[in-house]
């Protein structure tokens, strides 16, 4: 309770140096008035607000502060959120022992996104060795309980045979399960495999889903999938495709 006391009282004179402190919408005051009265999800969500909104200026120290009280009530959620500071330097220096701590944690009590994020770590040997297999076994905790990203990656190791058996018929379920989950790599993939059975016009359908979304790496993936096309792609989908790359200032790898 100190902390959150502190907390209101710096937040209090930070807003007392101001002539004109924000007017909140509703819905963020009534979440920020929740955290401050001990609801740990509206803690993280209030973190989350803090440490990137239109609502109120970037504070990345003050999120932290409160994934940390959230987390000492041993909430999942908070000890993910508290991982991705420790990973990626939000409200301090990165400590990736601290990171794989926290999401383990995170894992640990259940966090879906925290055993995705460890599993990540663990695949890529971020701030440890890396252990595919260890890695396998999180995404696939994390993905037989719903969670899209992980299926994509569970379908990534079943299809190229990575510590488990090589099977493309199970990794295209994965990849179709992601697909519907709205994970937009999963969505790639998953048209992609499509377009090689031959299912053009099901592959068109699933890239139209996964362009809004899709970072520069799948984007580019795209780009030259529906470029070979030609005539028989979708040539609205591919300006969309290199409008999204515009905005994001990749060059083209091909012409539109």
């Amino acid at each position: 309770m100190r902390i959150v006391h502190a907390l209101k009282k710096a937040t209090r004179r930070r807003r007392s140096d101001r002539e004109t402190p924000p007017t909140l919408p509703d819905i963020i005051e009534a979440i920020r008035t929740r955290a401050a009265q001990g609801h740990v999800a509206e803690q993280v969500r209030w973190g989350d607000i803090l440490l990137d909104s239109i609502y109120v200026p970037r504070d990345p120290a003050q999120a932290r502060q409160w994934y940390e009280i959230a987390a000492s009530a041993d909430y999942a959620p908070a000890h993910n959120m508290l991982g991705r500071c420790h990973h990626f330097g939000w409200g301090g220096p990165p400590d990736l022992p601290a990171a794989a701590a926290s999401y383990k944690k995170a894992a640990d009590l259940g966090d879906l996104w925290g055993c995705y994020n460890l599993g990540i770590m663990t695949m890529r040997g971020i701030g440890m060795p890396a252990d595919l297999r260890r890695a396998l076994e999180l995404f696939r905790s994390a993905a037989e309980r719903g969670h899209a990203k992980s299926m994509n990656l569970v379908a990534r190791f079943t299809e190229e045979g990575w510590h488990t058996e090589r099977d493309p018929a199970l990794a295209l379920q994965w990849y179709r399960r992601s697909a519907e989950g709205g994970d937009y790599r999963g969505q790639h993939n998953y048209a992609t495999a499509l377009l090689a059975m031959g299912g053009r016009a099901q592959a068109l359908e699933w890239w139209w889903r996964a362009v809004g979304d899709a970072t520069s790496d799948v984007l580019l993936a795209m780009a030259r999938t529906l470029h070979t096309l030609g005539p028989d792609g979708d040539p609205a989908l591919l300006q969309q495709v290199h409008d999204r790359l515009d905005t994001l200032g990749i060059p083209h790898p091909v012409p539109a």
